[in-house]
């Protein structure tokens, strides 16, 4: 053997190491899905919801036995159940993508067409869900007072986010595990974001690995990180720098995730699918498995994080602090006080706190308390706001610019939308919003995103959270109820 051969382990080999003494696992891998798949190559059940460099990065060097030779491997047998011909019958019955006309088109889709397991975790939300639907609602309180007689024969709805340029006041906020919808996850959304000049939030928990989507930017393409504290500030501090050394031009900080909201979908998908008796074989029948995936994967997260800890932050990078979760003109503030580059006004898309306020209708309020105490005008560059959760037109970005955001986070309408067509879905997606930005701008009187002002907007309404508004067929009827629990295998008597 040469001296730059490798000694390659052979399948058999790795099959004798398979109980919890001595278990070995082949992964391009906690404990339980190792277990379950000891011995074999577990590759497919493990890539959707780990980055490719997990292992590696996880893993004690001495932990890493070699490669192997993939002729002699016993692999996990691919079973393709009832349940996923149908679903890919229904992949094949999807329209084309020129009869796709707005947003709510690709959450439709998108429904029938996923992974149950990957809608169950896009689409669940906390407890009742009440906010969920509320993040959306709230912009229906919102409208708005056209102006007429301008010449609109050329409108411009590009800006500047954290001074970097964004063709629209939009950014693709961070959304976890990707691939749970599409084999290539998030890298559907860097390369469509590289093509119409929007920037991409990279998440903290995506299943692809940061490097792997920051070497898949274009050239002077922008993007953001989204950061989940973890209770080891070494490995934050090395997450952040080396962040920063890749060229990552916003650091927005999750302040509203100490503890993971319940989100039932999640967790009856969950509940379904696990095998009480296999965790009771395992040893592992005591680790709580009721939180599903959300829980699984997000228990690193620090909750001691509090406001003594921005120094810190602030002593590792330069880059710009935005705090993202706040949820009260208090907390803003706090943030503004402190120096930080701005704050995200969010719920987190309604998964964690049930009854808490829409960004948009915190917007307003931020906006009115920190001019009467501070002085402060918004939009702002030196202090900037941002608004997520509920956004499926270009009328619901226009209505928090005009109340004093400087853009608006988007985040479950890509997913749905590269989960049914891939990169060409989150174009499209795009495509749509640079239309509605066009019209809608020529509509209410506003050449640029400056002439899009309080003035054009009423929000009187926006707290009164009983107004009667005309119902949203749209959206009501992608949304999914919660289910109760319910008897197995046994259909319903009605």
């Amino acid at each position: 053997m040469g001296a730059g051969d490798q000694f390659l382990i052979s399948g058999q080999e790795v099959a004798k190491h398979n109980s919890r003494e001595s278990c070995w696992i082949i992964v391009h891998g906690g404990s339980k899905i190792i277990l379950k798949y000891a011995g074999k190559d577990a590759t497919q059940e493990y890539e959707p919801i780990h980055p490719p460099d997990a292992i590696t990065k996880n893993l004690a060097p001495e932990k890493h036995l070699g490669p192997v030779d993939p002729n002699t491997v016993q692999k996990v047998e691919v079973v393709i159940s009832d349940k996923d011909k149908a679903r890919q019958e229904r992949m094949s019955g999807r329209p084309p993508l020129d009869e796709i006309l707005n947003l709510h088109d690709f959450e439709a889709i998108g429904k029938l067409v996923m992974p149950e397991k990957a809608w169950a975790y896009y689409s669940s939300a906390a407890d009742d869900e009440i906010t969920n639907r509320e993040n959306h609602l709230a912009y229906h309180r919102v409208w708005f007072r056209p102006r007429v007689l301008r010449d609109v024969s050329q409108v411009d709805w590009s800006t500047t986010i954290l001074g970097q340029k964004s063709s629209m006041p939009l950014y693709i906020t961070a959304t976890a595990l990707g691939k749970l919808g599409h084999p290539d996850g998030e890298l559907n959304l860097t390369r469509a974001a590289a093509k119409h000049g929007v920037i991409q939030m990279i998440p903290t928990l995506s299943s692809c690995s940061f490097d792997e989507l920051v070497d898949a930017a274009q050239p002077g393409q922008v993007q953001f990180l989204q950061l989940y504290v973890q209770r080891d500030r070494k490995i934050t501090q090395q997450l952040v720098q080396h962040a920063e050394k890749r060229g990552i031009k916003g650091l927005f900080i999750t302040v509203d995730a100490p503890q993971l909201g319940r989100r039932e979908k999640d967790m009856r998908m969950k509940f379904e699918d696990e095998d009480p008796s296999e965790m009771s074989r395992s040893g592992t029948s005591n680790i709580d498995r009721s939180q599903g995936a959300a829980r699984a994967i997000s228990s690193f997260i620090d909750p001691s994080l509090n406001w003594g800890d921005l120094d810190w932050f602030k002593s590792i990078t330069r880059m710009p602090l935005i705090l993202k979760g706040v949820q009260c003109w208090e907390d803003a503030l706090e943030a503004y006080d402190r120096g930080l580059a701005g704050v995200v006004l969010s719920n987190h898309g309604g998964r964690q706190l049930d009854f808490a306020p829409s960004g948009i209708e915190v917007l307003v309020e931020v906006v009115k308390k920190l001019r009467k105490k501070r002085g402060v005008k918004f939009p702002n560059d030196k202090f900037q706001l941002f608004v997520d959760g509920g956004v499926r037109r270009a009328t619901d970005v226009l209505k928090a610019i005009a109340l004093g955001a400087t853009a608006v986070g988007v985040g479950r309408p890509f997913l749905y939308a590269f989960s049914a067509y891939g990169q060409d879905g989150v174009e499209k997606a795009l495509r749509i919003l640079h239309d509605e930005f066009e019209m809608n701008m020529r509509l209410i009187g506003a050449k640029t995103i400056q002439d899009v002002v309080p003035s054009m907007v009423d929000a009187s309404n926006l707290k009164s959270h009983v107004v009667a508004v005309p119902g949203d067929r749209l959206y009501n009827s992608n949304y999914e109820s919660l289910q109760h629990a319910r008897l197995r295998d046994l259909k319903a008597k009605l």
